[in-house]
Order: structure tokens, then C-alpha cells, then sequence
């Protein structure tokens, strides 16, 4: 069978990115260095309330200089989400920390009680938590138990760009802010992210993802950088799509509601909660199966061409990280073994999601 290919969730352009590129190539900036540079900044910032914000190469390389900007290092422990995706913990290797990890409770993000008995017990450096699938985590609570500890909190908000808690953007409640713009996210700059926080850090941190380099007219260092640094180019496109994120929000939560509309009769299907206080992004939308094994529904998908993907593999389960410390995992184990996400393209029509969900019905009411 011939079936167009339906994907996860792929890039999905406003019109306006070429031309924006067009401007970048005639101005010969294309290296980490131009006007669209400042723009995509200034563009998050503007979004999301934050201070200040500084262009990079990767989200995971924005958790990497949160975790070195806010002094982590060797012999420091750090807090970490376990049910997410690796580049949400890996940095912490990277500064010779060691990574704790905290289960999930009913809204499948960070048990805010199990964190604060993590706390108590490991005295952290830093919690890194993930806001997942685009929910917002029980952030407020848990920014207050960082305050009250003295724990750096780093806001994981790869996945949730534009999702919002008491009317508050994730990745605002802590010192730092990490955003993706990777090419499955809800806009995407083909690769990258954003790091923000307050003007002194993320000076700190634009210096040191230029190599480090001091302000002389020849190449001095007296710190380790790295070559962290978005080119021009990749910030014009990101620039055009920051200009339609809410559009792009709406579409995601429509594909949700859909999904809900075309499966919701179906008593063994449970969806991602959205807590109260919060308004997601719906950047991928996720369920649960009682008894249907998720492969199944994968391999049916598949033969018809669509792309879906498991829930992410708990942290305290790889094998990288097998000999780290944990607190809970029952739950965000139990979300692996039985969770699965649906095409959530914004490009997507309401036949497509229709034709997804009755492949979907088909395996589990069979």
C-alpha cells in the first residue's frame, strides 16, 4: 500500500524563513555573528518574559553552561528529572557531577515530594527539571522547595516553548531557562537552542560558548570554553518561527483535541494530564494503553507509513547510568511500558489524525 508518509512531528515552515535566509546570505554573515542573531534572542526573550538569552548550537549544550555558569563540578550532586530525554542529564557528566535521579508522579513530571525528600537527603547543588511533552511540571511548588533549600533550579524546556503555568512561560521559574529548537519541536531552527536567565549569567555564558575568548584584539584565554555558538543562519529561520509559535500552539492543541474526539470512547486509552494552573503545548500527543502492548501499535502504524515512537526510557533504566543514585521510578516505568506518541505535525489535517486513530482503535479494540 502506497500511504503518504505521516511523520512524528517534522518541521513545519511559515513562508517567511527563506526569505530571511536570503537576507542573511546577502549580508554575508552566515558564522555566529549578525543581525538575525540578535533578533532570535531578543524574539524569546520578548515571548517568554526572560532577561536575557543567548543563541547556541544545541539545548543540551544550554544545560551545559547553566550547570558550569551556576559553579557545578566535580564532587557535586545534581537532581535530575528521570523520565526524559538524555540530553537533559548528560551535561551534568560533562562537569564531573553526579546525576540523582527523581521519579514522575500522577502529571508524569517531577514528583515535587519526592524531590524535596531528595533534597534532604543528597544536599544538591541543582535540579535540572524536565517540563515534558509540553506540560508544564508542578513548577511553583517546586521552585519554591529549590528557594527554600538553596538548589539551583535549571528549567528543562525543551519540549515546552510557549506552555505556561499561572500564566507564567516554563523556563522563567528558575536561574536558567533551556529551550530547543531541534527539528521536531514546535518550531525549530533545524538545530539549536536558547539558554536564558538573568544578564550577568548568560553574559557569562555567551563568553564561554565563544571559546572563552577575553576582549582583546588578539586570541587570549585564560578559562576552557567551547564552540557553542547558532550561525546567523540558523537564527533566521528560528526568527520566523518564533513569529508564528502561538499559531503553532493552537495546532497542537487542536490535534489533541482531535485525537481525544476520534478515541475518546475508547475506556483502555488515558492521556497525558494537563495540571491544573497549566496550559500545555500539546508538542507531542502522548497516551497510555491498559493492556495493549504500544509495539503493536507501533508496527500497525508503521505499515501504514505513519512514524510513532515510544514514551522515553527512564534515565535510572540506561545503562549509562545504572550505578546512579534514584528516588521513586515505579512510575515513570510503568509510563514506558505502556505509553506511546501519535503523529503531532502542525501540518497535519484533521483526515490524517482520523486515519492514525482508527489505526490505533483497530489494534486495541481487536
Amino acid at each position: 500500500m502506497n500511504d503518504r508518509k505521516i511523520f512524528l512531528s517534522p518541521p513545519h515552515m511559515s513562508g517567511k524563513e527563506l526569505a530571511y535566509v536570503r537576507e542573511v546570505f546577502e549580508s554575508n554573515y552566515i558564522a555566529p555573528l549578525g543581525a538575525f542573531i540578535d533578533r532570535f534572542e531578543k524574539a524569546v526573550c520578548d515571548y517568554t518574559g526572560a532577561e536575557r538569552a543567548v543563541a547556541l548550537v544545541s539545548g543540551t549544550a544550554a544545560i551545559h553552561l547553566a550547570l558550569r555558569v551556576g559553579g557545578v563540578g566535580p564532587g557535586d550532586k545534581v537532581l535530575a528529572s528521570t523520565f526524559t530525554f538524555i540530553g537533559s542529564v548528560a551535561p551534568i557528566l560533562y562537569q564531573g557531577a553526579e546525576p540523582v535521579f527523581v521519579d514522575s508522579d500522577e502529571s508524569w513530571n517531577l514528583d515535587p515530594k519526592l524531590l524535596e525528600r531528595a533534597i534532604e537527603r543528597e544536599k544538591p547543588k541543582a535540579l535540572v527539571v524536565t517540563h515534558l511533552y509540553g506540560q508544564s511540571a508542578k513548577i511553583a511548588e517546586i521552585a519554591e522547595i529549590c528557594a527554600r533549600h538553596g538548589v539551583m533550579l535549571i528549567e528543562d524546556a525543551a519540549e515546552s516553548l510557549g506552555a505556561t503555568f499561572d500564566g507564567k512561560q516554563t523556563g522563567t521559574f528558575g536561574r536558567f531557562g533551556i529551550y530547543s529548537f531541534n527539528g521536531n519541536k514546535i518550531v525549530t531552527s533545524g538545530g539549536g537552542g536558547i539558554l536564558t536567565g538573568k544578564r550577568e549569567d548568560i553574559e557569562k555564558a555567551r563568553k564561554l560558548s565563544t571559546q572563552a575568548r577575553e576582549d582583546t584584539i588578539w586570541y587570549e584565554h585564560t578559562e576552557v570554553g567551547y564552540n557553542y555558538r547558532m550561525s546567523n543562519v540558523l537564527a533566521a529561520i528560528g526568527t520566523g518561527q518564533m513569529e508564528i509559535l502561538s499559531e503553532r500552539i493552537r495546532k497542537k492543541r487542536e490535534i489533541f483535541a482531535w485525537y481525544r474526539e476520534f478515541l475518546g470512547d475508547v475506556e483502555e486509552i488515558a492521556w497525558m494530564p494537563e495540571i491544573e494552573g497549566s496550559r500545555g503545548n500539546r508538542w507531542l500527543t502522548t497516551l497510555l494503553f491498559d493492556r495493549t502492548d504500544p509495539l503493536k501499535v507501533i508496527e500497525a502504524l508503521e505499515r501504514r507509513n505513519i512514524e510513532s515512537r515510544p514514551l522515553w526510557k527512564p534515565m535510572h533504566l540506561q545503562p549509562l547510568f545504572e550505578s546512579a543514585g534514584r528516588y521513586g521510578g515505579g512510575v515513570s516505568e510503568d509510563l514506558f511500558a505502556r505509553g506511546l506518541c501519535l503523529p503531532s505535525g502542525t501540518a497535519l489535517e484533521k483526515e490524517d489524525v482520523a486515519k492514525v486513530a482508527e489505526i490505533v482503535r483497530r489494534v486495541v479494540c481487536s
